[in-house]
């Protein structure tokens, strides 16, 4: 029974990152360069069309928490991508940040922080605890 219950309960995990079944309506990001070096830190959210409520949930805090705490600083801005939209530049990101689907990354012109798994497991349970580690990562790199 619990061999059951615990293949059941890494299925339903497994499900919850792949399906990202909620569609949400964003602005586009503006792709740029970043292949320079920057004094900038910027927050890349890249996520597909179709998106479960985590996957909103990390994108939310994350803009929220740069607007409200940093949206007065020009050094730091949040970038959201949809990687199942075609724009220039999109496919070199996904290549340059490793990204096979939904993901949060903290990049200061030069070393790019993954915190995708942190970002999963609490926007939604714990986001100031995500929005923690992400001024912890924003204030270091400035």
């Amino acid at each position: 029974m619990k061999k059951i219950a615990m293949t059941l309960f890494v299925l339903f995990i497994a499900i919850a990152f792949t399906a990202c079944e909620k569609t949400q309506n964003k602005e586009k990001a503006e792709v740029k360069n970043t292949n320079t070096i920057s004094e900038n830190v910027e927050i890349y959210y890249f996520h597909g069309t179709r998106r479960c409520v985590t996957c909103v949930a990390v994108g939310d805090v994350a803009a929220n928490l740069v607007a409200d705490k940093y949206g007065k600083n020009p050094n730091v801005k949040f970038i959201e991508i949809n990687i199942d939209e075609s724009a220039p530049g999109i496919e070199e990101l996904a290549e340059k940040f490793k990204v096979t689907g939904s993901g949060l990354y903290v990049y200061n012109g030069e070393n790019i922080e993954n915190i995708t798994a942190l970002a999963f497991q609490k926007a939604i349970s714990a986001p100031d605890q995500l929005e923690k580690k992400l001024i912890e990562l924003i204030d270091k790199n400035l």
